[in-house]
């Protein structure tokens, strides 16, 4: 077998047998965020994939920080559940020594550093973080390698071009969280209609300055 890749290299060409198992093994993901007037939305879908095959139809990519931030990720779960872990005992930290919660600029700045601190090995997860800091909601967007991005609306993932098309059709920063979770779900299920590594279902984050509250939308395909 060797020898076999060895001509092939010097003929510049590989077995077929071989270029086939080279499929790109990079998890999809639809995940989106919306800053609305009176709090901010989060939402992922379900499936977790490697190219081709579904190794899961319930991972969890939307994630709590604190009782009015959230987060929600696309990349490797396991990825995405250290950083959150991380991102919450910090924060846990912050609130315990200065007695008041932490802000959502301070924990986006937080998952930045965590982030870059391992920009040589980074993790791979794209990251929107989101919440209510005093009454005002906020959304941040971050990279692999924490470069972060304050906006009024995001989404990563595999299925991110196909969602934000809907969302730079449909979103005005009037909407209610209401009117917004209509535009949001929209969003991701027009990813789910074409992007193969998504699927399986929606976990829907909303955050208001009254908390956190989650949900699992209905889904018909």
């Amino acid at each position: 077998m060797v020898a076999s890749l060895a001509l092939n290299r010097e003929e510049g060409k590989w077995p077929l047998s071989f270029l086939m198992s080279r499929e790109p093994y990079v998890p999809g993901a639809t995940t989106v965020g919306m800053v609305c007037k009176d709090g901010v939305l989060l939402a992922s879908e379900r499936r977790y994939a490697y190219g081709s095959f579904v190794m899961s139809k319930g991972a969890k990519k939307v994630f709590k920080i604190t009782d009015n931030i959230g987060v929600a990720c696309a990349g490797i779960v396991g990825d995405m559940q250290v950083l959150t872990r991380e991102a919450q005992a910090y924060m846990s930290i912050y609130q315990y020594e200065r007695e008041r919660p932490g802000t959502v600029k301070n924990t986006a700045k937080l998952i930045a550093n965590l982030l870059s601190s391992r920009r040589m090995f980074p993790f791979l997860a794209e990251t929107i973080v989101a919440g209510v800091t005093e009454g005002k909601p906020e959304l941040y967007v971050l990279d692999p390698v924490g470069s972060l991005l304050p906006d009024k609306f995001a989404a990563v993932g595999t299925g991110a071009q196909i969602a934000i098309g809907v969302l730079e059709l449909e979103y005005n920063e009037g909407l209610s969280v209401e009117q917004g979770e209509v535009v949001l779900l929209k969003a991701v299920r027009s990813a789910l209609a074409r992007d193969i590594s998504s699927g399986d279902g929606i976990d829907l984050m909303v955050i208001t300055e009254q908390g956190i509250k989650e949900e699992s939308p209905r889904f018909f395909s």
